[in-house]
């Protein structure tokens, strides 16, 4: 199944969780459509696992077909494959784009990559799943660092993550250390995933 493409809040409902990071689309707490409000369904064990697959690979924005991949790259990597798969997902280029504050939301990060204005240590990579290695520097060409959209972006942006350093001067930000899973999203268990896939 290739990305979705369909309305972002109904998809935040139905999973329980802001995909968007917001928190806007979850003003009605309860599940999209005529029947949203009563419904109390309870979910089976494979329910529960792939809905929280479903809520990761949202977030992230992923198609199956890429995260499967990332998934089982993660699972041949020494120590915990479900903590690695949420580090490597951490690590893909348009993900430290939006952690940077370069955009809004994933998927605007996503597009400020394959446009072609992001680098990583000063070459033009215009690969959104790119994983970035301890050490490389993200930055903006030249002729982008005035785009509006990057300068509202950064101007909301009050936070970015202990793993990442961000320079101010020069636009620029550099993966000092691999995340820790405290510092990833806490309403995912990634356990759950790791037993969808291992079914």
């Amino acid at each position: 199944m290739s990305r979705y493409t369909g309305p972002k809040f109904k998809l935040s409902r139905r999973l329980g969780i802001s995909l968007s990071g917001t928190g806007k689309e979850l003003k009605r707490p309860f599940p999209p459509g005529q029947h949203g409000p009563g419904q109390r369904r309870k979910l089976s064990e494979y329910g529960l696992q792939l809905q929280e697959k479903q809520k990761l690979r949202h977030m992230y924005g992923l198609s199956e077909k890429q995260f499967r991949n990332l998934f089982d790259k993660a699972s041949k990597m020494p120590g915990i494959s479900g903590e690695n798969f949420m580090i490597l997902l951490e690590r893909r280029l348009d993900n430290l784009v939006y952690r940077l504050g370069f955009a809004n939301t994933r998927a605007g990060a996503r597009q400020l990559v394959a446009h072609g204005h992001v680098t990583v240590n000063g070459k033009k990579v215009d690969i959104p799943s790119y994983l970035v290695s301890v050490g490389e520097v993200i930055g903006l060409r030249e002729r982008s660092r005035n785009l509006s959209t990057i300068k509202e972006s950064l101007a909301n942006n009050n936070y970015v993550p202990e793993y990442l350093e961000y320079d101010e001067n020069t636009m620029e930000g550099k993966l000092t250390r691999l995340p820790e899973r405290s510092e990833l999203p806490q309403e995912i268990n990634e356990t759950l995933i790791v037993e969808f896939y291992s079914r």
